[in-house]
């Protein structure tokens, strides 16, 4: 996948998700999971279907950021399976934007302004069975001045979302 297409689909995702001004017919929630929501959009013939949530806890708790996890769905575009994650600020370029779930270890390798994603499906993939199979994930990143931030997310419904979101753009 290539990387203006991670970068058109995080702003997308930021533009028409969490933007309070998305018009309600062009937005669907499919359901709620445990932790997890399944919204598919659609304009004209395009559609767009992920999976989300928001974490659990957040490290330091002293500041408020609006942090979201996503696997989402593009078939227009040919995009499935595409792991996103935005903590709410803009990501600093030195240094990595990464989730753990025990042992595994994912780094999110592009990242544009406060959105990070993995470039490569094989990997996405990889996280997907992961995340599947485990109860919590916890995604760090780092603001423009340096500052650690740690979000857990918990795992539970995430596998009824991600099947949702998939069936909704097959």
């Amino acid at each position: 996948m290539s990387i203006i297409k991670k970068i058109y689909s995080a702003l997308f995702i930021y533009i028409f998700v969490l933007s309070s001004i998305a018009n309600a017919e062009e937005i669907k929630k499919i359901g709620k999971f445990k932790d997890w929501e399944t919204i598919v959009y659609k304009n004209g013939t395009e559609k767009v279907c992920f999976a989300q949530s928001k974490p659990v806890l957040q490290s330091p708790k002293k500041t408020e950021r609006d942090s979201r996890i996503f696997v989402s769905f593009r078939p227009n575009e040919k995009i499935f399976d595409e792991v996103s994650t935005t903590s709410g600020y803009d990501f600093n370029e030195q240094n990595t934007v990464s989730a753990k779930s025990g042992k595994s270890n994912y780094k999110f390798d592009i990242k544009k302004e406060n959105f990070a994603w993995i470039s490569e499906n094989k990997i996405e993939k990889k996280i997907i069975k992961t995340m599947k199979k485990a109860s919590r994930i916890m995604v760090t990143g780092y603001n423009k001045s340096g500052s650690q931030t740690i979000d857990h997310y918990s795992l539970m419904g995430f596998t009824k979302a991600y099947n949702s979101a998939k069936k909704s753009c097959e």
